[in-house]
């Protein structure tokens, strides 16, 4: 590839009553230093009962008015996020080379898909395997978090809370399993044939998996971020650590080369302590104690490095939230079939 690289990219944009976000998103999206007749939006709604299409409908006019990007609503009937994103496959415009995945939930700076565009340059330059999907960084959402919000980010940022997934944090460019918010290949998502539907949650991490195994490279780089709006309270938190190890546990099955170690650790230390109390060991109580302490420490670094006293308290509460939620729900899938997500 040359210096003059420039795909035409279409951004996909499945969205369920978003309608205190997707202005916010698409306005980003608008505002790319982009060249706007290489860009398109294609918007899936899943059936929203809030504002979110009639404010989609006004960014359209927007972005009409300042010579932006196309615009494109389509009803999603599938109404989750892989038949949305499939659907849009099946409408890009003509000559699209590209495919950029976002949440409503999402903003990207305005030199975005400028950067990946210069990034994926040089990635296939160096690369001796076809580039199929390049991601970003995700951080927090622009703007001062509320409490609850904040714990959440910060069990998000921190390395017991991660498990290396799309909230992990990097600092260079690398190839990698699971990337986040990508650009992706037409041509290589074609050749493994999209999203499978079957997957309500984790569909890009089962689609990461299947453009590995035909051959295809994934890489990540932080010279883009995306700014993603988390869960800001507590049940929410939990069902999605629950729907989190749900959807682990059934790519697993499809994949069993994702298999991380380290999201059984809860699961190994609670078996552990079982152990000892059947045995009546008087170092019962050392698994959990060493796991209070852990919290505890990581309680006290986020404190200092965010500078909110309360996250002393709430990180551990949150820590312990995401552990137990993800592990009962890794538990989960190996006995449920699955169903629609009670939350999005």
């Amino acid at each position: 590839m040359g210096a003059e690289f420039k795909p035409k990219i279409a951004t996909i944009l499945p969205v369920l009553n978003e309608q205190a976000y997707i202005t916010e998103c698409l306005d980003s999206l608008i505002n790319q230093t982009y060249a706007a007749a290489n860009h398109s939006i294609l918007v899936l709604d899943g059936g929203s009962t809030d504002q979110t299409t009639q404010l989609v409908h006004s960014a359209i006019q927007r972005s009409a008015d300042c010579d932006g990007p196309a615009i494109q609503l389509y009803n999603n009937p599938g109404k989750f996020v892989a038949q949305g994103r499939n659907l849009a496959m099946s409408l890009l415009p003509e000559g699209t080379t590209h495919v950029l995945e976002l949440i409503g939930h999402s903003t990207v700076g305005p030199e975005h898909l400028e950067h990946l565009v210069n990034e994926w340059t040089t990635i296939s330059n160096d690369e001796s395997k076809p580039l199929a999907a390049l991601g970003s960084r995700v951080v927090s959402r622009v703007g001062e978090l509320k409490r609850v919000e904040s714990w959440i980010e910060a069990t998000l940022c921190s390395p017991l809370g991660s498990g290396g997934g799309q909230f992990d944090s990097f600092t260079i460019a690398s190839p990698t399993r699971i990337p986040a918010f990508v650009l992706h290949d037409r041509h290589a998502l074609e050749t493994v044939g999209g999203w499978d539907e079957s997957f309500i949650s984790s569909q890009d991490s089962d689609l990461s998996m299947r453009l590995l195994e035909a051959g295809f490279a994934l890489w990540r780089t932080p010279r883009t971020t995306v700014h993603m709006t988390k869960r800001t309270g507590l049940t929410r938190w939990w069902r999605m650590g629950h729907r989190y190890g749900f959807w682990r546990t059934r790519t697993v099955l499809k994949h069993p080369g994702r298999i991380s170690l380290r999201e059984y650790l809860p699961w190994f230390g609670l078996l552990l302590t079982f152990t000892l109390l059947m045995v009546k060991s008087e170092y019962a109580f050392v698994p959990f104690a060493m796991y209070a302490v852990v919290l505890s420490l990581e309680g006290v670094r986020m404190m200092i490095r965010f500078k909110r006293p309360s996250l002393l308290i709430g990180l551990p509460l949150c820590m312990m939230m995401l552990h137990t939620s993800f592990s009962i729900g890794l538990l989960d899938g190996l006995f449920r079939k699955g169903g629609a997500a009670s939350d999005r």
